[in-house]
């Protein structure tokens, strides 16, 4: 069972420090690299860059908390709840829009 975490890639558990621009002040974060690919991800879904991601978790943070005593292991946990959340494979997200399109207009005649 350890052989599937301790063959992983030295590249997805080496450090990464990245410069970002949050509420105009230049700061760094310092993330292991699979989190990085993690937090793209999550960026790209949501149509946004990674520091616009960050920021914009940064941002409604502080609109929740007085205080941030670890930001950078705030991004990390957010990473991994993303990762918790239930997912469709490519096929299921097929078929969940095909079904969406023929709800949505019953009207299209469909021939076989």
């Amino acid at each position: 069972m350890c052989s599937v975490y301790v063959q992983a890639d030295p590249i997805q558990y080496e450090a990464r420090t990245r410069s970002i621009r949050i509420n105009n002040v230049l700061t760094t974060i310092r993330l292991e690299n699979l989190f990085w690919d993690v937090l793209a991800e999550i960026a790209a879904r949501e149509g946004k860059t990674t520091n616009q991601m960050i920021a914009t978790l940064h941002q409604e943070l502080c609109g929740l908390r007085e205080a941030i005593p670890n930001f950078t292991s705030f991004l990390r946990v957010c990473c991994l709840r993303y990762l918790s959340l239930p997912r469709l494979d490519d096929d299921a997200k097929a078929q969940a829009l095909l079904r969406t399109s023929l709800v949505a207009d019953p009207a299209t005649n469909l021939r076989h």
